[in-house]
């Protein structure tokens, strides 16, 4: 039939010229404040978010050698919600939020759901956006730090012996509201210590 393997294509995301510098001043940056404050491994944390689209459809299909145009099914799947993981930096892994486009929890998975229960057990946070898509805004951020973040490295204090007025390290991307100063006033003045630092913007 003359068909080979073809994957579907998109314009690859550039990153700086001086991409190794960037992150090398970075982990500098990161490496004093380690030392500064005295921060353990444990109270070290990454956050990330991920899209989860509900029907993940393959980028790969079998089509005729040299075509151009090449049709997969899920392509074109838009329906789906953030997740967003944390971990720390000694290996431990905090519980989960997820985010549903919707205004009322009834946009969240039901709680007769399989394995709804085993997912509440594990702290798992399932939340509503309350706006017109599924990503992370200033209300589920405060959610994530005041349930999850903040619970975590209070947690991690009382088992390390140390007290309240230690510092935490949390790492986050270049998400316009992580880097509002709306939301930087508010961690600030409720989370204050709690140390936010930036991975550099097109660099992962």
């Amino acid at each position: 039939l003359g068909w080979t393997p073809r994957r579907a294509t998109k314009a690859a995301k550039k990153v700086p010229e001086n991409m190794d510098q960037i992150l090398t001043d970075a982990f500098i940056r990161e490496a004093h404040v380690i030392r500064d404050f005295g921060i353990p491994d444990a109270l070290r944390v990454n956050t990330d978010q991920t899209q989860i689209i509900y029907q993940q459809g393959t980028k790969t299909s079998w089509s005729q050698k040299n075509s151009k145009q090449v049709s997969v099914v899920g392509h074109d799947e838009k329906r789906a919600f953030t997740l967003v993981p944390s971990i720390a930096a000694n290996g431990d892994l905090l519980p989960m939020q997820a985010i549903f486009h919707g205004k009322t929890p009834t946009s969240c998975p039901s709680p007769k759901s399989p394995f709804y229960d085993d997912a509440i057990a594990f702290g798992t946070r399932f939340v509503p956006s309350k706006t017109d898509t599924y990503w992370s805004t200033q209300e589920t951020m405060r959610d994530l730090v005041d349930h999850i973040i903040a619970p975590y490295f209070d947690e991690k204090k009382q088992e390390l012996g140390l007290g309240p007025d230690q510092n935490s390290l949390w790492k986050i991307d270049c998400w316009s509201v992580h880097k509002s100063r709306e939301f930087l006033d508010w961690m600030a003045a409720n989370h204050g210590n709690i140390i936010v630092i930036f991975i550099p913007g097109n660099c992962t």
